[in-house]
């Protein structure tokens, strides 16, 4: 049996796995939104499209981020799925009262609902990819050139898109469930990785609180703006 798999199916393993997988999956989110906030510059989302462009030529390179990126979503999610069935195994009913031992309990509703939030999270990572990746949802193709150069006009799709108000509601759904499961699970995934230090623990809640709350508001920026303004410009 591979490191890998023997790490799947024991208990400390996985929480290495969920600890890891989680902070790279925020790390992603991160540097996502830094790009698409180049979404807001006034220039008619040149520089949106420009980056675009960037990571489109960076060819097998982009092909193995992104198998890496699908292996950690799955990774997270099948351990997130295993670890609550485990749990509900168990303990086929659920307290009704919280506590943690040597300390206030960190129970709530974001760390309750973490595997609605993660499985919605994960049914719209697949359908944003398909629509603004590979325009199952809109076909059409929009293009546009700078210098010369002629590119796709993703900013324009992506225009398009949160135009569309059933389109807005919908994201801006997910993404306040991003913001709920990003709350307990930043925090948490440093938990799992060792750090319980009684001195470091609020210090990292209060981090994965405001971590969340800032990639949910960005996040949540983009589309609202852009169905409000009624456009990019």
């Amino acid at each position: 049996m591979s490191s890998f798999a023997y790490a799947l199916q024991t208990t400390i393993g996985r929480k290495i796995l969920t600890g890891l997988t989680g902070i790279f999956l925020t790390l992603f989110l991160i540097a996502h939104l830094s790009g698409n906030l180049s979404l807001l510059i006034p220039d008619g989302g040149e520089a949106f499209n420009r980056y675009a462009e960037f990571l489109h030529d960076l060819g097998p390179l982009l092909w193995i981020a992104e198998i890496i990126l699908v292996i950690l979503f799955l990774t997270h999610a099948y351990i997130g799925i295993s670890i609550y069935l485990n749990k509900k195994k168990a303990r086929p009913v659920n307290y009704s009262y919280y506590k943690s031992q040597g300390g206030p309990s960190k129970q709530n509703f974001a760390s309750r609902s973490m595997l609605i939030s993660g499985s919605i999270i994960l049914l719209f990572v697949i359908l944003h990819v398909m629509h603004f990746k590979y325009h199952l949802f809109s076909p059409e193709t929009y293009m546009t050139s700078y210098d010369g150069q002629e590119m796709v006009d993703l900013a324009k799709h992506v225009e398009v898109a949160f135009l569309n108000p059933w389109i807005v509601a919908a994201y801006s759904f997910v993404m306040i469930l991003i913001g709920v499961h990003l709350k307990h699970g930043v925090w948490s995934a440093f938990i799992s990785l060792g750090a319980k230090n009684p001195k470091i623990t609020p210090v990292l809640y209060t981090v994965g609180g405001v971590v969340a709350i800032l990639l949910a508001a960005g996040f949540l920026l983009l589309p609202l703006y852009i169905y409000i303004n009624g456009g990019l410009s």
